[in-house]
């Protein structure tokens, strides 16, 4: 069977390093995002460039979208420099991005009608941030129909660990999941180093001690040293947070689940992000509970 060509749209934060693994994998990859500067250095290494989403759509049998939610891929899908206008045979979406269940259900059920079935869509969000994109170990949870599937997990392998967890929809369940144990953490972490270091406590040798505990995780392993130093540069923004909540909430409000602690966290995201911290790594929880009065 020929290998299928692969294109990437969205060389941002996550798309750019993982388009990187998958130049390397290949041997060649076609590409487009909004800013040209973002595509240079793939270009130098051999990636192809397409000069809109139209050119990149009618070069490629699989297009990985590394965008931060659908209403960024709808404004490129239509119009006549959009993906759709470039279709001229099969062509599978592998969206990468964390958004809503019924949203890329509701997606595919749109492309297929228009297209006749030509277009599919399976879901692939990714988890493992900025530094997993890097290193090439990020988990991705994808879902969608078998032989769909099949061909997302070989062409997203390069970038770390990708497991089919079921139907359309199943991978932003999973990434949901997993974005409420995240959020969490970085939570649980926050109020911790707060306490701690209002304590007396040595903030940077504390968590590294933790880490080797129950307490340790990977969220732990990556963000210590940014509570350590209060380093919240931006990585992985914390407004997303509330998207990404927001989604899990919704599911939770579909299946009937009771979700208390995924209130709290979702008050938290919204709170920090209202008040002009959302652009800051989700570390950034620390400074907004430090600045917060206790209440009983």
């Amino acid at each position: 069977m020929t290998a299928p060509v692969v294109g990437v749209l969205g060389l941002g934060v996550m798309g750019a390093p993982m388009a990187h693994h998958l130049l390397a994998a290949r041997g060649a990859l076609h590409v487009w995002a909004r800013r040209p500067a973002s595509a240079t250095e793939l270009v130098a290494a051999g990636a192809t460039w397409h000069g809109s989403p139209r050119e990149l759509a009618a070069a490629v049998d699989v297009l990985v979208v590394v965008l931060p939610d659908l209403p960024d891929l709808e404004a490129l899908l239509d119009g006549e420099d959009g993906v759709l206008a470039g279709v001229t045979g099969r062509l599978l979406v592998v969206v990468c991005s964390t958004v809503s269940p019924d949203g890329i259900r509701n997606l595919d059920a749109r492309l297929r009608a228009s297209t006749d079935d030509a277009v599919r869509v399976v879901d692939a969000p990714v988890s493992g941030g900025e530094e997993g994109a890097v290193a090439g170990t990020l988990s991705i949870m994808v879902g969608g129909s078998t032989d769909d599937a099949r061909t997302a997990l070989d062409v997203l392998a390069a970038c770390g660990r990708a497991e089919h967890l079921g139907p359309l929809g199943a991978g932003q369940v999973a990434k949901a999941c997993n974005q409420m144990i995240v959020a969490a953490t970085v939570q649980a972490l926050g109020e911790a180093s707060v306490l701690a270091e209002r304590s007396g406590l040595d903030v940077g040798r504390l968590l590294d001690l933790l880490g080797a505990g129950y307490a340790g995780s990977r969220v732990l392993d990556v963000k210590a040293h940014r509570f350590a130093t209060h380093d919240h540069s931006p990585s992985g923004a914390a407004r997303f947070m509330v998207k990404d909540l927001g989604f899990a909430a919704a599911e939770a409000e579909r299946t009937g689940t009771s979700t208390p602690q995924l209130d709290v966290l979702r008050a938290t995201f919204t709170a920090l992000t209202d008040a002009g911290l959302g652009d800051a790594d989700t570390s950034v929880v620390q400074r907004y509970l430090a600045e917060l009065p206790r209440t009983v």
